[in-house]
């Protein structure tokens, strides 16, 4: 079985096998200024103790332009209603 960590920095690097959401405020940016930012959050490895203190990679947060950008890692049921039945075990 592959963890937490590693299920979470496949996601961030690559997008895939899960659902990318964006909040309004970087919805609205302009197409490159989000392709920019998208590219920060595939390359972000700064994770501290402070930011991830179970060392799960789940959570960041850096710097563009004038914005403080936020990144956070959720699982979900297959259908995005529930939390995922793997975080209760």
């Amino acid at each position: 079985m592959t963890d937490i960590k590693t299920l979470h920095d496949n996601f961030r690097r690559n997008f895939c096998g899960g659902r990318l959401i964006l909040s309004h405020g970087i919805c609205f940016k302009p197409t490159n200024e989000k392709a920019e930012i998208l590219n920060k959050v595939r390359c972000f490895n700064n994770f501290t103790k402070v930011n991830v203190p179970y060392n799960e990679h789940d959570f960041g947060n850096f710097n563009h332009k004038e914005d403080k950008i936020y990144l956070n890692i959720d699982y979900y049921d297959k259908n995005y209603r529930f939390h995922s039945e793997n975080l209760c075990n």
